[in-house]
């Protein structure tokens, strides 16, 4: 029988059509050699991003570690570090998560331009905002010197300042991501709740908190990890006190200049919390 004749075969409804020329198990992406004009700056890159570190774990005083660990001083900007930090993302988390609520589900005029003021201190210099600090929450500044006449509350130069620094420069970290994940929840659970009777608390509560948890997890976990590696607002605004205000990176900084490898000891340190960091992160990451 001719070939002509032959009737071609139907295609299936709903079958996905065929794609010539792919090879099995490439998913559409090009065949060919490697483009060399993007592999090598691209390597180049992550030699650049990733030879620093490398630098700071072959220095590293691996045979005197445990005892540079243990030292006094090392420890205490440990402990203080830890503190403060965990200090100033709880008061990220009690005022940041209503402020990105507020930017995520109300509203209102001049909303873009306080979501960039949330945002500017991701781009100021920590020196620029520690500066700005001192000017509002100082002695003679425009709320400081009314706190200390009040309440004889004196911010500068104390661990309270350290977590007013750290608190400034870590909150915008939690603000996007919490608003991003109230941005991506499904409002239709807070609605059906709303119309069985829950108040607004009640529903902010039991069911649009539960169901950012996750990015208000994220975002203070990325919060925390500023804070701890904060340095230029707190060193400008609350100075370098050792046992007061004196926190990790300000103890590398000071280190750096008389002792260099108690510096390496504490950059590993600071080094090991923000791979842990990353690393609690990454199927968060992956998924978005």
């Amino acid at each position: 029988m001719s070939s002509a004749n032959t009737p071609e075969p139907q295609k299936r409804p709903g079958a996905p059509p065929k794609r010539v020329g792919v090879p099995p198990g490439r998913s559409g992406v090009v065949a060919g050699r490697l483009p060399w004009v993007l592999v090598v700056p691209a390597v180049l890159g992550l030699g650049f991003l990733v030879l620093p570190l490398a630098g700071l774990l072959i220095r590293a005083p691996w045979a005197t570690l445990p005892s540079r660990l243990a030292e006094p001083q090392v420890l205490e900007a440990l402990r203080l570090s830890l503190v403060t930090a965990t200090v100033a993302t709880a008061v990220c988390l009690v005022l940041g998560v209503p402020l990105a609520w507020l930017l995520a589900r109300v509203s209102f005029p001049g909303r873009r331009v306080v979501r960039a003021l949330v945002t500017v201190p991701l781009v100021l210099p920590p020196v620029v905002g520690g500066v700005a600090l001192l000017l509002v929450l100082g002695r003679r500044g425009v709320a400081g010197q009314w706190l200390e006449s009040a309440f004889g509350v004196s911010l500068p130069f104390t661990t309270a300042g350290v977590v007013v620094a750290e608190a400034f420069v870590a909150m915008p970290f939690l603000v996007i991501s919490v608003e991003g994940a109230l941005r991506g929840a499904d409002q239709r659970f807070e609605e059906a709740a709303a119309t069985l009777g829950a108040s607004r608390w009640t529903v902010f509560r039991r069911v649009t908190l539960p169901l950012v948890m996750p990015g208000v997890v994220a975002g203070a976990v990325l919060c925390w990890a500023r804070a701890l590696g904060e340095f230029g607002a707190t060193i400008t605004f609350a100075g370098n006190f050792p046992g007061r205000t004196q926190t990790m990176p300000l103890a590398v900084y000071l280190a750096l200049e008389t002792e260099p490898e108690a510096a390496i000891v504490l950059s590993l340190v600071l080094l090991a919390v923000s791979v842990i960091i990353l690393a609690s992160l990454r199927d968060r990451w992956v998924s978005a």
